[in-house]
């Protein structure tokens, strides 16, 4: 089994984002106490972000929407002015925010770019994903970057066309369960869970287990040997 392409996840597969909108959501929580108790208001938030995704699409952007539009429903649309200023300054910053890579993520790119066709699949919003990734250090290592607005099974088989053999001979790796492993898996590639530790809700899918292109690994940096093995077998 020889395969032509690799695919990589960005956001808490090549670098820390997950625990930015963490740690935001609970200043989010502080700033509307008054108002709602932070575990009603998480899942009012969250009931608008699966609203929003249509419209707004993935990434900070649309998370800063989200929660302005649940600040206006919590208070019956009375929510102060600073407090829509500080949440907008609250997306700002994450905006902002330096990028940190994972452990392991410099030499493990590294090592896939010397043997194979490297891609860059990430959702979200355009300019902020080019911004991590010229920081990140990486760019150059990747033959191709995809911005897609969503990463679903067509998406995939167009991009692991584009960019090799098609999905039959192209691998994806990330850590959302839902984005990164069940739609590559539909879409006829191998795909590969890399655990990251905090999960956004939107993105859980039940697991694949069974599925002979499913393969779980601890660390970004267990990809390289599994590759190996896939190509041996």
């Amino acid at each position: 089994m020889q395969l032509t392409t690799i695919g990589l996840d960005a956001d808490d597969t090549l670098w820390h984002n997950e625990r930015f909108f963490t740690l935001t959501q609970s200043r989010f929580a502080e700033l509307l106490a008054d108002h709602a108790e932070a575990e009603h208001l998480s899942e009012r938030l969250l009931a608008a972000e699966h609203r929003n995704v249509g419209r707004y699409g993935f990434g900070i952007k649309g998370f800063v929407l989200s929660m302005i539009e649940t600040a206006v429903e919590v208070t019956d649309g009375r929510v102060p002015g600073h407090v829509i200023g500080q949440i907008i300054a609250a997306g700002q910053e994450m905006l902002a925010h330096p990028i940190e890579l994972l452990d392991g993520v410099q030499d493990t790119v590294e090592a896939l770019a010397d043997k194979h066709r490297l891609v860059l699949i990430t959702k979200g919003d355009l300019l902020d994903q080019e911004r991590k990734l010229a920081q990140s250090g990486l760019g150059e290592l990747f033959d191709a970057v995809e911005i897609v607005s969503h990463k679903t099974p067509e998406a995939y088989a167009r991009v692991f066309t584009r960019h090799g053999d098609g999905a039959a001979h192209a691998l994806m790796a990330g850590n959302s369960m839902a984005s990164d492993v069940v739609a590559p898996l539909n879409a006829g590639a191998w795909g590969v869970f890399v655990p990251h530790g905090l999960e956004w809700a939107l993105e859980r899918a039940p697991t694949p287990e069974g599925h002979p292109r499913f393969r779980r690994i601890s660390t970004l940096a267990d990809l390289p040997a599994l590759i190996d093995d896939i190509e041996s077998s």
